[in-house]
């Protein structure tokens, strides 16, 4: 009997020791990413105080085109970016979700990284 691995519960156990070495600040937040086959979504979060600063995804008015393709990834990148200067948030720490860095995530981190973000 063949068995199917099941890739969220691997992701999410990737996920989870990613957050026990990881944690954001009000000065240096934590940059999250979440990525679904047709979008993909980034917050950026005080772990200390439990909100939510900023958030960007491929589902924004100012988003041309297909949400999930590597051009919607670097869009979101500059928007959190964007939106992060605006609450003076220069320096942030890069939580993946435990997805590779790769792909969209890899387009992603670089439009952060164009739009201003130190990580």
């Amino acid at each position: 009997m063949i068995k199917k691995s099941d890739t969220e519960k691997a992701r999410l156990k990737r996920h989870k020791r990613i957050r026990a070495k990881i944690s954001g600040t009000a000065d240096r937040p934590r940059l999250c990413v979440f990525r679904s086959t047709s979008n993909i979504y980034a917050q950026l979060i005080d772990d200390v105080q439990g909100v939510t600063l900023a958030s960007a995804s491929s589902l924004d008015k100012s988003i041309e085109g297909s949400g999930g393709n590597k051009g919607a990834a670097r869009a979101v990148g500059t928007l959190i970016a964007q939106r992060a200067k605006e609450q003076n948030i220069t320096n942030v720490v890069f939580d993946r979700g435990g997805y590779i860095y790769h792909g969209r995530i890899q387009e992603l981190a670089e439009g952060a990284r164009e739009g201003g973000l130190n990580f």
